[in-house]
């Protein structure tokens, strides 16, 4: 049979795993790749033959509305809070199966 603190410990750990998964898969990366700097420079370059510059372009061309930038934003905080309320919740089982039990004779 097992017993409830192992559930407790199990449950618990998986809790905090998820939790440290999620903030580690969400959370943006700040490196360009060679890629993304490669691009860049041509990008440049071919605004550069043609007098005109490619960031006023993108600007022009990408006219996201509030809503979507909104509800973005809002998933984004939803993540963060469940990532958290996972951490707590793996950490509130963990620490309550450390607890011990007291026993009771009739």
């Amino acid at each position: 049979m097992i017993s409830y603190k192992v559930i407790l410990r199990t449950l618990g750990a998986v809790m905090l795993i998820i939790g440290f998964v999620i903030h580690f898969w969400e959370t943006p990366k700040k490196i360009l790749s060679e890629n993304d700097k490669a691009a860049a420079r041509v990008a440049r370059m071919e605004a550069k033959t043609e007098g005109t510059s490619s960031i006023a372009q993108k600007s022009q061309e990408k006219d996201t509305s509030k809503f979507v930038d909104k509800i973005k934003s809002t998933q984004a905080q939803q993540m963060k809070y469940m990532t958290v309320l996972a951490m707590l919740f793996g950490l509130g089982f963990l620490g309550y199966s450390f607890i011990p039990k007291k026993e009771e004779n009739s």
